[in-house]
């Protein structure tokens, strides 16, 4: 059985299949309630929060203990007593355990998929495509944290009796605050970059899929020292709760309104502390006259409507030059009406449910809005037929210049395709937005790829990618760096240059021994 699946994967093998489908059934009869982790033991205090399967709403799939101030004072507590001895431990070390971590994701992979799919309904490949990520996210960290140590430099000197030393060590104490869309991965990806680097941490995973991150908080408690990974549920009390605690620091994932007050919250005071934040974005695909609008079209679906489109670089904007305007729009249209919108169960399923009510009717909200401006809906616009919070992939054209549903980000599966006379004009909309996360180009041009790379406002880009316009970025392969409202700290997850955002520099001069 290759359980090994990635976002740019078309299938997966009949028996991998089968296993995930069990997985997915032990998931939806589970019934589990889930308490917090701190110090290394299981806390079940607080009230509990439910959490309803998203393709069949009747289902309850997990329930969680919500941690008030008390709960989250002692876990981060907790992750401060723990703070010095893990700084401490070397980080040949920390690697090592990290990398027994990464070991028991692998081998539950499958399990953990099931899990994953049952509370955001995620289809299979999405889910195990996460699961694997988790694997590769700790591995990629790990083989830098070998390579670099804690990046320790010799200076020059001034004095023959003096040697000089430059080097990077943890803050103390992060907290991890994850995002219901990659619940598992998104948690490992913070956490793992913190705990390698010497910090203790916090997590609070989201309220939306508490047992796909308490799953996180299980496996690195069964490798790491009592107190180095603490985990706490609950909803947004609790996340601000732990904003407003003695942390130093917070790794986020979600929406730039919430991300930009953590970074004023800890900004604020005799010193600040770091917030390492990623915040969505509102990402677009230009299309050239140029373009072999197949490979456009096909990039654009597969970006767009993959996990419905609630992924922070999802496709939600095209913009494209008015010659081949018409004929893209038939192009995409005919792809997205021939997709499959199921539950996660079935094996035909391309893309399942949005993760709540709340998310439906947000869709119903801005179909509408697009009627009221004369927008002509191409594909989609309404909701299938199914029990689950389920709506079709849509494709919007003809919305007037600078329209809200252009310029904000909707988490939803719902494209606008803004058609503009040339190329210069195509990146100048392109860029009239507050977030600048992933960006795609569809040229046979070469001056026009050279254009876009110089121009764009985006850290995620991408060049006639069939295979996802603005989506895939994978551990050590692409990073994950969010420009403008889209990131905090210029610097991206994934890539070479996200763990140093966890450390401080230090520089030490010593008398020659």
């Amino acid at each position: 059985m290759n359980t090994r699946v990635n976002y740019a994967s078309t299938g997966m093998d009949p028996d991998t299949a089968t296993a995930f489908e069990d997985a997915l059934q032990k998931a939806r009869t589970s019934q589990i309630v889930l308490g917090h982790v701190i110090a290394g033991h299981e806390v079940t205090e607080g009230d509990l929060i439910s959490r309803a399967n998203p393709a069949h709403p009747d289902e309850i799939v997990s329930r969680a203990h919500a941690a008030d101030d008390a709960t989250v004072a002692a876990a981060v507590d907790a992750a401060r007593e723990a703070k010095v001895a893990w700084r401490r431990t070397s980080p040949v070390r920390r690697a090592a355990l990290m990398r027994a971590v990464a070991r028991e994701f692998d081998d539950r992979k499958v399990e953990i998929a099931g899990i994953i799919s049952a509370e955001t309904g995620k289809s299979r490949l999405e889910a195990l495509g996460e699961a694997q990520e988790a694997v590769d996210l700790i591995d990629t960290y790990a083989a830098q944290v070998e390579d670099e140590g804690d990046n320790r430099k010799r200076m020059k000197t001034a004095d023959p009796n003096e040697e000089n030393t430059d080097l990077l060590r943890p803050y103390g104490v992060f907290a991890v605050i994850g995002p219901f869309n990659f619940p598992t991965a998104l948690n490992v990806n913070m956490a793992a970059a913190a705990l390698l680097t010497g910090n203790t941490v916090v997590i609070k995973p989201s309220d939306k899929a508490p047992h796909s991150g308490a799953v996180v908080g299980q496996i690195f408690n069964n490798h790491l020292p009592a107190g180095v990974a603490n985990l706490i549920h609950g909803g947004a009390a609790t996340g601000i709760a732990l904003t407003d605690s003695a942390v130093d620091g917070i790794a986020f994932t979600g929406s730039a309104e919430v991300g930009w007050n953590m970074v004023r919250t800890l900004g604020d005071g005799p010193f600040g502390r770091p917030v390492l934040a990623e915040m969505g974005g509102k990402n677009v695909t230009v299309v050239s006259r140029t373009a072999d609008l197949d490979a456009a079209a096909e990039g654009v679906m597969r970006s767009a409507y993959g996990l419905s489109g609630q992924k922070c670089s999802a496709c939600s904007r095209v913009v494209v030059e008015a010659d081949v305007h018409d004929d893209f729009v038939a192009k995409l249209t005919e792809r997205v009406s021939a997709l499959t919108v199921a539950a996660p169960e079935d094996r035909d399923a391309f893309m399942g449910p949005v993760i709540d009510e709340s998310a439906a009717e947000r869709f119903e909200k801005a179909v509408a809005s697009a009627r009221e401006a004369g927008a002509t809906i191409e594909a989609g616009g309404d909701r299938p037929d199914l029990p689950g919070h389920f709506v079709n992939p849509t494709v919007i054209s003809g919305l007037p210049a600078g329209h809200d549903l252009t310029r904000t980000e909707l988490f939803l599966p719902f494209v606008t395709v803004t058609a503009v006379d040339s190329f210069d004009a195509a990146i100048d909309e392109a860029n009239a937005v507050d977030y600048g996360l992933a960006a795609g180009v569809f040229t046979a041009d070469d001056d026009e790829v050279e254009e876009f790379l110089d121009r764009i406002e985006a850290g995620v880009l991408y060049v006639n990618r069939r295979s996802g316009a603005t989506t895939g970025a994978w551990p050590g392969i692409q990073s994950f760096c969010g420009w403008k409202s889209s990131g905090s700290s210029g610097k991206g997850g994934l890539g070479p240059w996200y763990l140093q955002g966890f450390t401080r520099e230090q520089s030490r001069t010593l008398p020659v021994r």
